[in-house]
């Protein structure tokens, strides 16, 4: 039997630890109440220098970020959430940017965001925000590792016909990677699709 001798100094030792994990979390909580804003402020700023890399700071006049409403829709392998940013020039709206999320990438979702001009629903741009594609391979849908993803801007459901919205080895327009063909697929996939939306917004409007 182990005697109150031997149990004093195990819940001296317990209630130790119990303090120190006790103002460990009040510590840890207080930052995070301290910092909060300051974090939500940063993924903000970071979310609009990509939006940026689409439209152009000069190009407009409005709260891009402010400008965000939400769709649920029902599209060919994207997901049903999509956030729509609204670009004006002079109140006048000039362009969307659809971040949708394809569902259809090699490893996983690929997040992205597809600017479309309103006036003749061509492409701004493309630009990924997030994947977790293989490195060397499906990840050269980023800028910083390769030019691929410039080939969207100018192109529309004209140009190339919606029929050619496909990679090259399914019959399409657009370059595969050599190795690597689910990943450009996907995205390829999700930017007709975006360009779809837009399209059916436009004629919502007329």
């Amino acid at each position: 039997m182990i005697s109150s001798l031997t149990l004093n100094p195990i819940a001296k030792a317990g209630l130790t630890l119990g303090v120190f994990a006790f103002f460990g979390v009040i510590l840890l909580a207080s930052v995070q109440w301290l910092t909060k804003d300051d974090i939500a402020e940063n993924i903000r700023q970071r979310h609009l220098v990509k939006l940026h890399e689409i439209i152009a700071p000069d190009s407009y006049d409005n709260d891009l970020l402010g400008s965000m409403t939400e769709l649920n829709v029902t599209a060919d392998g994207i997901a049903n959430a999509v956030k729509v940013y609204s670009v004006l020039q002079r109140e006048k709206e000039v362009a969307k940017v659809f971040e949708v999320t394809s569902l259809e990438g090699y490893s996983g979702s690929i997040s992205m965001l597809v600017g479309v001009n309103l006036e003749d629903l061509s492409l701004r741009g493309v630009r990924i925000i997030s994947h977790k594609e293989t490195p060397g391979l499906g990840d050269k849908i980023e800028t910083a590792k390769d030019d691929w993803i410039f080939q969207f801007t100018g192109k529309s459901l004209n140009n190339p016909s919606v029929e050619q919205w496909k990679v090259q080895k399914d019959g399409g327009a657009f370059d595969q990677f050599t190795g690597a063909t689910i990943t450009p697929r996907a995205v390829v996939n999700a930017v007709r699709e975006s360009l779809k939306l837009a399209a059916e917004g436009v004629s919502s409007n007329e």
